[in-house]
């Protein structure tokens, strides 16, 4: 198998900590790139694509890099405030595959909660009464609750990720 590519964009460290776990995991087989400063891509079969998610999709960064894939198994990765498995992150998966060719496969995807940019979350303290990111009890939970991760237990699941990718690629798309 060619090398893995591990592409991310990150804006306060979260989803880099993702991507060296994965990085780390895969044992010399891949290669960690930030998104903006991606090598030639016509050398890897499988790239893990990471982003932060700005607005309920990929940062700007990242959606210039999945729309330059063409013709690439990928696996998604994305970090976020909010739950993992929330609908609001599923609803961000389905927002990256807008900026994905049809010619790629993703063959899935791994969320993983982050902490928030302390500015952001200041921001947002400034929101009106009844905007969804105002500052209400429920919200500062959740931001508090944010501020611990990506933790230890969250790099041991980014690491599982790969390895359960890596199999899966080297049964199905390796040739015998």
């Amino acid at each position: 198998m060619k090398k893995v590519l591990i592409a991310y964009s990150s804006r306060t460290g979260n989803t880099k900590k993702v991507a060296e776990a994965l990085c780390d995991a895969a044992d010399g087989r891949a290669e960690l790139v930030e998104c903006g400063k991606a090598a030639d891509l016509g050398m890897f079969d499988l790239v893990f694509a990471g982003y932060w998610v700005d607005k309920g999709e990929p940062d700007k960064i990242a959606r210039q890099f999945l729309r330059k894939l063409e013709n690439k198994k990928i696996v998604l990765f994305q970090t976020l405030g909010a739950e993992p498995l929330s609908e609001h992150a599923l609803g961000c998966f389905a927002n990256a595959g807008k900026y994905i060719s049809e010619s790629c496969s993703v063959l899935g995807g791994l969320s993983i909660r982050g902490a928030i940019d302390p500015n952001l979350i200041k921001a947002m303290c400034n929101f009106p009464e009844g905007h969804p990111h105002a500052p209400t009890a429920e919200n500062r939970k959740r931001w508090l609750d944010a501020s611990a991760h990506p933790d230890q237990k969250d790099l041991e699941k980014a690491s599982a990720v790969m390895k359960k990718y890596l199999d899966m690629y080297d049964k199905q798309f390796v040739p015998k």
